[in-house]
């Protein structure tokens, strides 16, 4: 184009990539390690597995063993449990949007060093059970001093801090299950996002807490390195869709990605039904063909939560029946091809695992040997014998 007032050349804007949502969606599966084939071979570890998914939200723990058993070659809940507990490859603590994650502990400082840089809103408590910036210090520095080299249970850590900061911080001011909690409480999730706090194993049915010592990286370095992972796990993805997942606001996810952009970190392209979006420099080869197969996701996993748009995997009436007011995860799902094709249930009796699958459509013959084969597998990775029912899926969503 030429400027006729100067006699100048401005070059045209370079074309950006279309990225259409089949591609996407199949790539985001590959990644995820949920597709046959070299590019997602199983993990070889149950960290590995929670690594690509960028997390595994583990406030139904039983679910999080299954979405990592399903990313792996063999994997069991055992396995789960022994990366977590014995080998410690794996940190159950406080992970995207403050809900409990398991996360790999070798990239714990990371982890760490990103959650403790995102800004925080308006408190959503009551004005007088709010603290002020300095006695949330006080009761983050309490719990790290209380858990380093010990192995807690919420009242004996809720003991501790209270001794160590003041009588305010145990005042019953913060609406808990059918209770009312102490105010320290409510920054528990700020000293997991600090690295000052973590799971221990449980203490008969009662959970415990420790220190595991994690220093943060840097801010900044950690923010960045955060949003270049997601997107190669989850993109294109847009500000909005990283700010959701991370329960972060906008502008401030929208200032991340601009100085990516000028580092030439990430770069943008065209998403089909959504527009400009984002993914790593580089990063724009996707599959031609759209992901095959059946699969079974359980409550909560990661693929069904950090994917977007949610209108094209949850398509026509998936959306409605597989969504809780647009909220994925309170519902585990069947993918057919890549969407969601419906709901499931697995109902646990000793060793039987009766599992009902609830397909939105009647399923053809191969699709329903398909989803047999998953049936055994979800119950060769909670270590029981599989029972399949096609047909209603009574229970409701998961708080």
């Amino acid at each position: 184009m030429t400027n006729r007032s100067r006699g100048t050349t401005t070059p045209a804007p370079p074309s950006r990539t279309t990225v259409t949502w089949a591609g996407a969606n199949a790539r985001r599966l590959a990644r995820q390690h949920l597709l046959p084939g070299t590019a997602s071979s199983p993990s070889a570890s149950p960290a590995d597995a929670v690594s690509a998914m960028l997390g595994a939200h583990a406030q139904v723990l039983s679910a999080a063993e299954l979405s990592v058993g399903l990313r792996g070659d063999g994997l069991t809940r055992t396995d789960v449990r022994t990366a977590l507990w014995t080998d410690r490859s794996l940190v159950k603590t406080f992970g995207p949007r403050g809900t409990v994650h398991l996360l790999p502990a070798a990239e714990l400082p990371l982890w760490t060093g990103a959650l403790s840089s995102v800004p925080t809103g308006a408190s959503p408590f009551p004005r007088d059970a709010r603290m002020t910036p300095d006695q949330v210090e006080e009761v983050v520095a309490g719990i790290a001093a209380a858990l380093t080299g010990a192995e807690l249970t919420i009242d004996e850590l809720s003991d501790e801090v209270v001794a160590r900061t003041g009588p305010w911080a145990g005042d019953l001011v913060m609406p808990g299950f059918q209770s009312m909690w102490p105010r320290w409480r409510q920054v528990l999730h700020l000293a997991g996002h600090r690295g000052v706090l973590a799971y221990a194993p449980n203490r008969g049915r009662k959970a415990t807490y420790t220190n595991p010592g994690c220093t943060p990286l840097p801010g900044p370095g950690a923010v960045a390195a955060l949003i270049e992972r997601y997107l190669y796990a989850y993109g294109p993805a847009t500000p909005a869709h990283l700010a959701r997942w991370l329960a972060a606001p906008k502008p401030w996810v929208a200032g991340q990605f601009a100085a990516l952009a000028d580092a030439g970190a990430i770069e943008e392209v065209a998403f089909e039904g959504e527009g400009p979006a984002w993914v790593v420099a580089g990063d724009t080869e996707f599959p031609a063909d759209r992901a095959r197969g059946v699969r079974l996701l359980p409550y909560f996993d990661a693929f069904a939560i950090a994917s977007w748009p949610r209108t094209e995997l949850f398509p026509g009436a998936a959306y409605e029946r597989a969504l809780a007011g647009g909220q994925a995860g309170n519902y585990p799902v069947l993918l057919v091809d890549g969407t969601v094709a419906g709901v499931w249930h697995p109902r646990r009796s000793g060793r039987r695992i009766a599992v009902t699958v609830e397909p939105l459509e009647p399923l053809p013959a191969p699709r329903l040997r398909e989803l047999e084969e998953q049936v055994e597998r979800v119950a060769a990775i909670m270590e029981g014998t599989a029972e399949l029912t096609v047909g209603p899926v009574t229970v409701g969503a998961h708080a």
